[in-house]
């Protein structure tokens, strides 16, 4: 048995071809820290509770005095603190007593009048120094 077709062309058939292209790369949207030009600061407590410090060694960086100099620590002029001696450094917690006719502390201390206010200060407790050396003679 054999099927013969019989082709006749009536119209011209056109094949349509949908062609898509698809990208070779992913779109290149918003990705954070591209071309960053602010390089951090870093601030913060540089050295913990209980650890030895040199003296100039710094103890903490900060834009606003969050942290105060205690014992034989130093403030500098961008709030930066940092050890005068070598020595423990000890972290504290003192109650604060601001001078209340100041009108800088009426403003930052408006309704607190009647509180503690606590504060934290880095101190510096330093080494005891040797007892290596004998008197001989007086002078």
């Amino acid at each position: 048995m054999s099927i013969n077709i019989l082709l006749t062309p009536k119209k011209p058939v056109s094949v349509l071809v949908d062609i898509i292209r698809h990208a070779s790369k992913k779109t290149g949207g918003s990705t954070k820290n591209t071309n960053c030009k602010v390089k951090p600061k870093h601030r913060g407590w540089k050295v913990q509770d209980g650890h030895f410090v040199q003296a100039g060694h710094i103890l903490v960086t900060q834009r606003t005095t969050r942290f105060h100099p205690g014992l034989n620590v130093g403030f500098g002029r961008n709030g930066t603190l940092f050890a005068m001696e070598a020595g423990k450094v000890v972290v504290t917690c003192e109650k604060f007593d601001p001078d209340w006719e100041h009108t800088w502390v009426q403003r930052m201390y408006a309704g607190r009048e009647n509180q503690n206010i606590f504060k934290k200060y880095f101190n510096v407790i330093a080494q005891p120094q040797h007892n290596r050396f004998k008197l001989i003679d007086e002078v």
